[in-house]
């Protein structure tokens, strides 16, 4: 099992529309896709950041939840090009992460 951490930087004072869109779009639609998402966070000291987590059981399960998000026309048509290249984003990293022996 591993985590993919998501940082997006929203773009000046779109944070709030952002973390709104995925509260109530991307999420719901990526879960209703099989999509285990941990949790989703805005920037304590960064006025621009978006933060969600999402887990995976392994690699082949992300290939599998990532065609069944990303190759919907929902997705491709709708949903996707809202945060892409977009009005309310400038940016996103993903990075992977292990949890450690003994983590809850």
């Amino acid at each position: 099992m591993f985590y993919e951490l998501r940082q997006y930087r929203a773009l000046p004072g779109k944070r709030d529309e952002l973390a709104r869109y995925m509260e109530e779009v991307i999420i719901p639609f990526q879960v209703g896709k099989g999509m285990v998402v941990t949790g989703s966070f805005t920037g304590e000291q960064e006025a621009d950041l978006y933060v969600w987590i999402r887990r995976f059981e392994n690699e082949s399960d992300r290939e599998s939840l990532y065609a069944a998000v990303y190759q919907d026309p929902e997705w491709k048509d709708v949903i996707g090009p809202k945060v892409g290249h977009s009005s309310i984003a400038r940016g996103w990293s993903s990075r992977d992460s292990n949890p450690c022996p003994g983590a809850y």
